[in-house]
């Protein structure tokens, strides 16, 4: 019985990991977008609201919009998989941090993100990914 449970769970992994690839790469593709159509609102954002150390409002706006545009096709497809999901984490982390005040709800949300990117980063996105196609042909010695 439990050797059937295990290999059930085991046949979830691949499909688990390409839905939270789908669902995290939505959610920062959406933001990037929206940056994009109206950037002088971006602008004012990350001028009065989201206030980024280290690095100018100019420079923040477009190094996220950037992250959120770039890193979730990278991570749908799985391709330098690991990289996507630290990336993204990053890009996570700072917009939550540069928040002076954010709402119980949006913070949950981003939680929720960050665990989702923790585990794709920490155990690989799975067995449906260009990550995985191309380590079994080098094992294979194609």
């Amino acid at each position: 019985m439990v050797n059937l449970a295990h290999g059930a769970l085991d046949a979830l992994q691949a499909p688990a990991a390409l839905l939270a690839r789908l669902y995290v790469a939505y959610v920062f593709s959406f933001s990037g977008l929206t940056k994009l159509r109206d950037w002088e609102t971006t602008l004012a954002l990350f001028m009065d609201e989201y206030h980024v150390p280290l690095l100018s409002p100019e420079v923040a706006a477009w190094m996220g919009t950037a992250g959120e545009l770039v890193l979730p096709v990278l991570l749908v497809f799985g391709l330098a998989g690991r990289f996507a999901a630290l990336g993204l984490s990053v890009v996570n982390v700072v917009a939550v941090w540069s928040l002076s005040e954010i709402a119980a709800a949006a913070l949950q949300q981003h939680i929720t993100w960050g665990v989702l990117l923790a585990a794709l980063a920490l155990y690989s996105c799975g067995a449906w990914s260009v990550d995985r196609w191309i380590y079994r042909r080098r094992l294979a010695g194609v």
